[in-house]
Parts: C-alpha cells; structure tokens; sequence
C-alpha cells in the first residue's frame, strides 16, 4: 500500500458557540462561496459544546483572534492511504476498519496522537507536522511513503525525514469508553449541489438550537472527510483504543474527531457485538 503526505497545512480549531454569530459571515463564505477564498481543505463538526473547524492556513485567515477562537498550537498534516492505485475509500462505506492497524495503531505505540477524519469516500489521518520524521520512520517498512509537492508525488525515504530523530517513548493508557443513545444518518453530498440545499444548511448550522442534532460537515474542497477526538493534552492512542478491537472483530467504524473529543460511530447492529 501507498501512503500520501497530502500538500495541505492544517489548522485545528474551535469555535464557542456564543461566539458563533462574529464567525458566521467567514463560514458562510469557506461554505458556499468556494470561488471567493483559496481554502482547499475544510471541515466543520458540530457538538452540543461548539464547533470544531478544520482548515488549511488560506482558510485559517479568513477567522479572525477572539476570545470565542481557540486555537490548537501544531499544524497538522492529512495522510491518505492508497490502496492498488485507489485511495482508502471503496464502492460501500467501511469508515477507519480498514486502515486501523496498519498506520494508527503503529503511531500509537510510538507515542503519535493523531487527528482521525472520515468521511464517506475516504480517511484521512492527521499528524502534527512535528512529528512527521517519527511518523515516516514507523510506516516506512510496511508502506511506500509519498509527499505532494507542486501537485507531484514525491518518494519519501526514512533517512530523508529522520536524521537524529529521537523515538518517542511508548506509552499506554486506557480511556474510558461511553456509548451514548444518539444515533446518525452518514451520507455524501456533491459540493456543487450546495446553492440548491443552502438554506436548509444554514437552518441546521446556524440555528441548531432548533434540533437536537450532532451536525458534522465534511467539506474538503479537493479531497473530502470529517470526525472527533480528545487529543490536545497530547493524550494518544485513543484511536487506536477504539478501533483496533473494531478491526479485530470485523466492525466498520466512522471516527470525528473534534477539539475536545473523540466520536466513533459505529451500525447499530455492532453494538451487542461491541457489549
């Protein structure tokens, strides 16, 4: 298999919702008006504690400091896995099963934390920037590892990111695991269909205290992913905590990971094999 270090930096960041009304006229514009900004990369979660939005250092400009922004330090990088010349995705919606062990699992024992987004076609996996030499050491044995440069894909070799790389430490923790009662809808929708839907989306974003709703979208303007994760006191192995046993047992899972938590959605028919 293939692994892509994709040509984005990302910003991870979040957004109070007594905040919302300063944010609304730039979301509105990474949204809808996508010839109006250079933003490649975007995505938006909603919890019932705030919004959580992802995005590459041209959309990152569009929000402007307050004290309703709270920004995480590192700038990320999305990894994709590309499996036979296709990426992770397939004809049906598998969710993270099948890229678990190979990549996060391995990052978790090197003490990796990882940012997981998935969307309906595909998985992307977020990795600090810093610790790329790490990440690259670690899956160079099981992948070709290749980095977008000027639209070209590049070889990457151990040596070329890992001089005096010192390994992080291994280190386990087991988190607690809720299983509340909601349950969601995943489904893909076109980006060029916005304008015909774009009332009913401003409706459930805006003005979401009308629903009792979680709201995730996923709009990567080239590449396309979403999903939730508690990782900003640099825990790690959450993840892979979740989805490794998911794996084992053959469960298709779908992670959102936002900037205080973890979310992994698993069939309702998986749960009594999950119990």
């Amino acid at each position: 298999m293939d692994l892509h270090i994709l040509d984005h930096k990302l910003r991870v960041t979040s957004i109070s919702k007594t905040g919302l009304q300063q944010y609304t006229h730039p979301l509105i514009k990474l949204i809808f008006l996508r010839n109006r900004t250079r933003c490649k990369f975007f995505s938006l979660t909603e919890t019932p504690e705030n919004y959580t939005v992802v995005l590459d250092e041209e959309g990152f400009k569009e929000l402007q400091p307050s004290e309703h922004l709270q920004v995480e330090g590192s700038t990320w990088l999305p990894l994709n896995v590309v499996s036979n010349g296709n990426t992770s995705s397939s004809s049906q919606a598998v969710g993270v099963t099948k890229i678990a062990k190979s990549v996060i699992a391995p990052l978790a024992e090197q003490h990796v934390s990882v940012f997981m987004l998935s969307t309906y076609q595909t998985d992307f996996i977020l990795v600090r920037e810093k610790d790329l030499s790490v990440v690259v050491e670690t899956l160079v044995e099981e992948f070709n590892i290749f980095r977008e440069e000027g639209g070209e894909s590049v070889p990457v070799h151990s040596q070329d990111a890992c001089n005096g790389l010192q390994r992080n430490v291994p280190h386990a923790t087991v988190h607690p695991v809720l299983i509340p009662e909601n349950q969601f809808c995943v489904m893909s929708l076109d980006p060029d269909t916005l304008p015909a839907i774009a009332t009913t989306l401003i409706d459930v974003l805006f003005y979401s205290n009308r629903y009792e709703t979680f709201t995730s979208l996923p709009l990567i303007l080239t590449l396309s992913h979403s999903l939730c994760l508690f990782f900003f006191s640099d825990e790690c192995g959450i993840v892979a905590q979740i989805s490794q046993p998911l794996a084992d047992s053959d469960i298709s899972a779908y992670y959102i990971s936002t900037f205080s938590f973890d979310h992994a959605l698993v069939s309702h028919f998986s749960v009594e094999v999950m119990c």
